[in-house]
């Protein structure tokens, strides 16, 4: 339970040591902590599901082969228990803003079900990459460096708005990248001085069905070969 919590910690203190050192006061954005803070807490569940998720069925090979149940069964386990390590960061992440300044408000109950569509999408994003990953073992090879280059693009360490207010199609690229919409919303209802694009508001649930029932029909079509080649 204390690695869980600690990770994420971890991250925030060496990337807001680096990056707090290298940007000046003018170039970083309002509430900085909080910002950084937030951005890499929700981008830790993504990385929980992503990860975890490609392993849902290779992890668990003689379990398939051995046993006739629903494969998809798997994945649910996976992103469940990615949601329940979620809590205590979730409580850690409300704890820390209210340390560094940002007063608590009731829109902090909306990252309730900000975190439920993410959850949706992470859900259909683990089905995809479980199916991929038992014909294709390098994908989960290939899962760190997806994930670093998601870390840079996210708006996690700057804010995309300010960076790029005059190049309008790098910023509307970044505000559709599922990873930089819901960290967007988190911190639009938990910290004042940061409000989300309106993009976001519909760009992440939007992402979020596309990628349920892509995943969900792509995975359950090979729902009867699970387990046969291995």
């Amino acid at each position: 339970m204390l690695w869980i919590v600690l990770k994420p910690l971890m991250t925030v203190l060496i990337y807001g040591a680096i990056f707090g050192a290298v940007l000046s006061s003018a170039a970083r954005p309002d509430d900085w902590i909080p910002f950084l803070i937030t951005g890499v807490f929700v981008f830790e569940y993504w990385t929980g599901c992503f990860g975890s998720g490609s392993k849902a069925i290779t992890s668990n090979a003689k379990l398939v082969q051995s046993l006739g149940f629903p494969r998809i069964l798997l994945p649910v386990a996976v992103v469940i228990e990615q949601a329940m390590r979620m809590i205590p960061i979730v409580l850690l992440l409300g704890v820390l803003l209210l340390v560094f300044g940002i007063p608590i408000s009731w829109s902090w109950l909306l990252v309730v079900p900000i975190l439920v569509v993410m959850t949706i999408f992470n859900f259909g994003v683990a089905l995809i990459v479980a199916r991929l990953s038992v014909w294709a073992r390098d994908i989960q090879q290939l899962i760190p460096t997806i994930n670093r280059i998601l870390f840079y693009v996210s708006g996690i360490l700057f804010q995309a708005d300010a960076v790029f207010a005059e190049q309008p199609v790098p910023l509307t690229i970044i505000h559709l990248i599922p990873t930089y919409d819901f960290i967007a919303l988190v911190r639009d209802v938990m910290i004042p001085s940061h409000s989300a694009p309106l993009l976001a508001y519909i760009a992440a649930p939007v992402w979020a069905v596309l990628a349920l029932v892509f995943g969900a029909v792509y995975f359950w079509r090979a729902e009867a070969r699970y387990g046969l080649s291995d």
